[in-house]
């Protein structure tokens, strides 16, 4: 394996914002490799990502990410692998850099974006740990290909983490002001939203238990300490994520009933 990284790009149906991820990686001096992982797309990208000049892997039908990159992980031949998300706005190549230098250059063995618009918990935590771009080791993944081939759609992230976790690797958080991923509803509206956001919550709880998200948090926060700030006390905050969390769930009960109830009375 050589030292330079692979980018693995997981789209489905991104035709409206694929191009801008594409424009901060195209050419990057750290990226060595590019490939779009086209997930089943109905509409036009694969093309988009053809006409700009990068490996293009059609996947039919829809597989979902953790498979569809499963898929992908198994070509990489590099040492260290860029997952990036496909619907990102605002990122620049400086974002990408920022991400993929501390662990090339070895002060970290793992890194994971906090991007600006990330939920203010995460914010407050100081950690995004089901963030979609992330720089890892490919010997941690490559003996995990089987079974990241069989996790649940949304399961991906999670997985890695308690790997990452179990391999006590150090994380580098990088926080990416500047760039943001639009909400599910915003993509599809409020009612599919609400429906992908529970279905995702579903696929986490799945692969791992809510417990083990909260000792997920409490490691990648111990692995990363935050410079130029004083982090929270890990107890106090994985309490308060706990907390926040079953609020979330509460939430989207509820909206879930009020959405059942209006299409029932119609």
């Amino acid at each position: 394996m050589t030292r330079a990284v692979t980018c693995l790009i997981p789209a489905h149906n991104e035709a409206a914002r694929i191009a801008g991820v594409l424009a901060a990686v195209q050419d990057h001096p750290m990226i060595g490799r590019v490939i779009v992982v086209d997930d089943g797309s109905q509409d036009d990208t694969a093309a988009i990502a053809g006409a700009a000049g990068v490996e293009v892997l059609r996947l039919m039908p829809n597989r979902g990410k953790s498979a569809a990159l499963a898929e992908a992980l198994s070509r990489v031949r590099t040492s260290h692998v860029l997952l990036l998300d496909a619907d990102l706005t605002g990122l620049t190549a400086a974002d990408l850099s920022r991400l993929i230098a501390p662990v090339v250059a070895g002060g970290a063995d793992v890194s994971l974006s906090l991007r600006g618009n990330a939920p203010f918990l995460w914010h407050w935590l100081g950690v995004d740990y089901i963030t979609g771009e992330r720089v890892l080791p490919m010997w941690l993944i490559t003996p995990l290909l089987r079974d990241i081939s069989t996790l649940p759609r949304f399961g991906l992230e999670v997985f890695l983490n308690t790997h990452i976790r179990a391999a006590g690797l150090s994380v580098a958080i990088v926080r990416w002001a500047g760039v943001a991923s639009p909400s599910k509803a915003q993509k599809s509206g409020w009612r599919a939203g609400i429906r992908a956001d529970i279905g995702m919550l579903r696929d986490i709880l799945r692969t791992v238990s809510a417990a083990t998200t909260f000792e997920q948090i409490a490691y990648l926060r111990r692995a990363a300490p935050q410079l130029g700030s004083q982090p929270r006390p890990v107890r106090h905050s994985v309490l308060a994520l706990r907390d926040g969390v079953l609020r979330v769930i509460k939430g989207v009960q509820r909206q879930r009933g009020r959405e059942t109830h209006s299409d029932a009375t119609r």
